[in-house]
């Protein structure tokens, strides 16, 4: 059994095409597992992905402030204790509100393929 607090797993800046801007961090909560990725994913105010799609499944869970999640054909406003699916294939994006700071949780199959499908 692993037992891992937020808090005190460090964050590493993200350095990525797939972001709109700089103040991206993330946090691995689970580097031993051998079935899932789970990290926090750390926004800056008004950052956020590109669109892209994922292999697998994707789930999200908001931590911190407030953001949103955007397909093509709709975008919705997450907040702390929001917990949104990603189907396989969808074609998303999500992040952060132009006037708040945003963090979830990811957890992915591990060995996920993404593929950024907007430059």
């Amino acid at each position: 059994m692993q037992v891992v607090n937020m808090q005190s797993v460090a964050k590493v800046k993200i350095e990525s095409p797939l972001f709109t801007g700089p103040e991206v961090s993330r946090q691995t909560l689970l580097p031993d597992s051998q079935d899932f990725k789970v990290d926090i994913v750390n926004f800056g105010q008004g950052v956020r992905n590109k669109f892209h799609a994922h292999d697998h499944e994707q789930v999200l869970i908001v931590t911190s402030g407030r953001g949103y999640i955007a397909t093509e054909n709709e975008t919705k406003e997450i907040t702390v204790g929001d917990i949104v699916l990603i189907p396989a294939g969808e074609k998303h994006w999500h992040g952060a509100a132009e006037d708040s700071e945003f963090a979830h949780i990811f957890v992915t199959k591990l060995g996920t393929e993404l593929t950024q499908l907007e430059d």
